[in-house]
């Protein structure tokens, strides 16, 4: 083979010496021959073509490649022929196809042939990428090393203390700085059903911690125990939950610890406890308590509730009377009260149907809960619903507190619906359903109670006009009436009358602190004659009037409130009796109108004076609740 070549460019000719494998061939980066005065390249190995995008490997212009940077290019140039040789990573090449390159050039003069440069071209990427690999492989050697030096110290740790570790009655675990698994004793295996080969090496964070209870994802970030060997610090978690290899979880409480091995951070030791049972029986401490604060404070409700309903001296505590209609009456009570049957009580104002009521429930089986008394015509029509269903607080009528309704309040017990033709015609069906259903959901609120409760109805309106008047749904009608009870006026059993005269004379004495008068047969024919259209509750304020205005044991009664009969023979009064009739009036007129003052149906109207009136006249005589209910 040849040991020369020959190349010729323009007018000279050079001649460049070749072996049997060309020297710039067998070199292993991009290299190429340049003729400085020619503007020719005239070698180049093949990492240089490639490099360059050259088709053949002479011939081709060298400045077109160096293109803006040819000044820089010319000041290599000068310091390779000042110095021998030089490099440069500040001049940009660009391919033969305009591809841009990133090299360092490095450059000497070809001896015996000045105007001869030879270069080589470092692409600067491919040594970027050789650099990343190095330190890549640098780190998987050295992260190797002290894996397995933190593996040993764990395991040493573990061989020193393994009696230990075994007896304690925690579970306890290590962890390296990659959060594998180093070592686990006997107590943890036990209680997370995980075996040593199971966890050992492995990421235990994805095996036992993955999940909170919730099933929201625990990313290892945010985990306690791996933020114990990140940032070196101590962390004591209280309520967590780590999942067994059955897939259930545990409650636990646990230290995390950082631990070190010559002073270098190696990883932490996590000391934990089963608390699962602890939880457990927390929760059901929680419900009882929130059980028997809720029976506490029914209970309360039910007391306010029986403080404001029962005054001191009711007009009669037991069902008075020897006639016929009271004998029928006292009979019926007798059959209906063992049972839960609903009981409709019909009859005019004053008749004796809240004593009816009470009778029925004294004798039932839920005698030792309460009977609640609602006044269906007592309320305002727009806060019906809330006294009757209950409410939560922020309800959509405004609701500051808690509070139960009285068929809440019923459970268990009685409800007696007086004048139940006084409630709203909306209401009436509402009320119907939760009958039916035996449930009752608080305004504002979602969750349904369940309604065990007896109902007892009354109305004052008869049978034809119950039907007739429309002033009562069909159906509840229907639904009411199971067990119907009629309580006859007064008019209508007059031998039931001097019973009840003495028997509410003697009331109003004790109660007043007043000797007690005599009742005399005079006295109780011209009672008897007496149309009485207030009923009972007409005599009663005619008796406690008597009881007020009698003077030395001779009793005085008046009918109407006009004059007095026949048995004083006076004509006139002192003040103090006169201020004890106007007292007595107007505690007849709050008890007609069952407290109200103001409207069209207030006392203040019944009496024909203003409210302002009323209310002034209601402080001068110290007259309270308690006097008229």
């Amino acid at each position: 083979m040849p040991r020369c070549a020959a190349a010729v460019f323009g007018e000279v000719m050079y001649e460049i010496p070749t072996t049997p494998d060309s020297l710039l061939d067998a070199l292993a980066e991009a290299a190429l021959v340049i003729d400085l005065v020619a503007d020719r390249i005239v070698a180049a190995n093949p990492r240089a073509r490639a490099l360059l995008d050259l088709e053949d490997s002479t011939g081709a212009p060298f400045s077109p490649l160096v293109g803006a940077s040819l000044p820089g290019f010319i000041v290599l140039v000068d310091e390779i022929a000042h110095r021998g040789e030089a490099w440069s990573r500040d001049i940009t090449l660009a391919s033969i196809t305009g591809r841009p390159l990133r090299v360092e050039l490095r450059g000497r003069l070809v001896a015996n042939a000045p105007s001869l440069l030879a270069l080589t071209l470092l692409d600067l990427a491919e040594m970027e990428r050789h650099d990343r690999i190095a330190q890549a492989a640098e780190l998987h050697r050295s992260g190797l090393l002290e894996w397995r030096r933190a593996q040993e110290f764990f395991s040493e740790l573990e061989r020193q203390n393994q009696l230990i570790l075994n007896a304690a009655g925690e579970g306890i675990y290590g962890v390296n700085a990659d959060g594998k698994t180093t070592f686990l004793n006997r107590a943890a295996q036990e209680m997370l059903g995980w075996t040593a080969e199971d966890l050992l090496g492995h990421d235990i964070h994805s095996v036992i911690h993955h999940h909170h209870l919730n099933g929201d994802i625990y990313h290892a970030h945010d985990c306690p125990i791996y933020q114990s060997f990140r940032f070196e610090e101590v962390n004591r978690i209280e309520d967590e939950v780590f999942w067994r290899k059955d897939g259930k979880p545990i409650r636990v409480e646990y230290v995390s610890t950082p631990i070190y091995d010559q002073n270098v951070l190696a990883g932490a030791v996590v000391i934990f406890r089963d608390i699962t049972e602890r939880k457990e029986s927390e929760r059901k401490l929680r419900e009882a308590m929130a059980e028997v604060a809720a029976l506490r404070d029914r209970l309360e409700q039910e007391n306010a509730y029986l403080q404001e309903a029962i005054t001191t001296e009711r007009a009669h505590h037991n069902i008075i009377g020897a006639s016929s209609a009271v004998r029928q009456t006292v009979q019926r009570i007798d059959l209906v009260a063992r049972t839960d049957a609903t009981v409709f009580i019909s009859g005019e104002t004053g008749t004796g149907k809240s004593l009816v009521a009470t009778a029925i429930h004294k004798a039932s089986p839920r005698a030792r809960r309460p009977l609640i008394h609602f006044k269906c015509g007592s309320v305002a029509p727009e806060e019906v619903e809330a006294e009757l269903w209950g409410q939560v607080r922020g309800a959509p009528n405004g609701a500051t507190r808690d509070k139960p309704g009285k068929l809440e309040l019923a459970h268990s017990g009685t409800l007696f619906l007086d004048d139940v033709e006084e409630l709203p015609f909306e209401i009436q069906g509402k009320l119907l359903a939760a009958l039916q259903n035996s449930a009752v959901t608080r305004l504002g609120d979602t969750r349904e109670k369940p309604l065990d409760i007896r109902v007892i109805a009354s109305t004052t309106l008869s049978d034809k006009q119950a039907r007739r008047s429309h002033r009562i749904r069909e159906d509840l009608y229907l639904f009411l009436n199971v067990f119907p009870i009629t309580c006859q006026p007064l008019r209508d059993r007059q031998e039931d009358i001097p019973l009840l005269a003495a028997h509410l004379l003697k009331i109003a004495c004790r109660r007043l602190n007043r000797p007690e008068p005599v009742l005399t047969e005079g006295v109780v024919q011209q009672l008897q004659s007496y149309d009485w259209p207030g009923n009972v509750r007409e005599l009663h304020n005619v008796m406690e009037r008597a009881a007020i205005v009698s003077q030395d044991r001779k009793l005085v009664v008046e009918l109407g409130g006009v004059g007095p009969l026949a048995e004083t023979g006076r004509s006139f009064r002192t003040e103090a009796q006169m201020q004890d009739l106007v007292r007595v009036n107007l505690i007849a007129a709050l008890r007609e109108t069952r407290g109200r003052i103001a409207g069209p149906s207030g006392a203040a109207a019944l009496l024909g004076v203003k409210p302002t009136t009323l209310y002034s006249r209601i402080g001068s005589l110290n007259i309270v609740e308690a006097d008229w209910t």
